[in-house]
């Protein structure tokens, strides 16, 4: 298995904003793509106003076709657009992680 992790650090205030965001015009748009996430977690330690969400894909191919699916959605790309004008994200990250061979997931 192919897990997609993503980091985002949200502007400082704007956290609780973001999120209604993201659960009303984001996720729909990406459960319907992508499927539910493996996770989706707020940090309350460490770097704060950071979502952390890994999302799982059978390999690159699996995760390139869902991803390019959502992108070519106007309603992702709408969703898009109200972040960018809502200046929510300071920092995105993301990294691409392989399932150890004995890992249940």
């Amino acid at each position: 298995m192919l897990v997609d992790l993503r980091r985002y650090t949200i502007v400082p205030g704007k956290l609780k904003a973001y999120l209604a965001v993201y659960e009303q015009y984001g996720l729909p748009v990406q459960r319907r793509h992508v499927g539910e996430p493996l996770g989706y977690f707020i940090s309350e330690v460490g770097t704060l106003n950071q979502v952390v969400h890994l999302w799982g894909y059978k390999d690159f191919e699996d995760r390139r076709t869902r991803r390019a699916a959502m992108e070519a959605d106007p309603d992702w790309a709408a969703y898009r657009k109200m972040t960018a004008e809502g200046g929510y994200l300071q920092l995105q990250e993301n990294q691409l992680l392989f399932s150890a061979p004995w890992s249940k997931i």
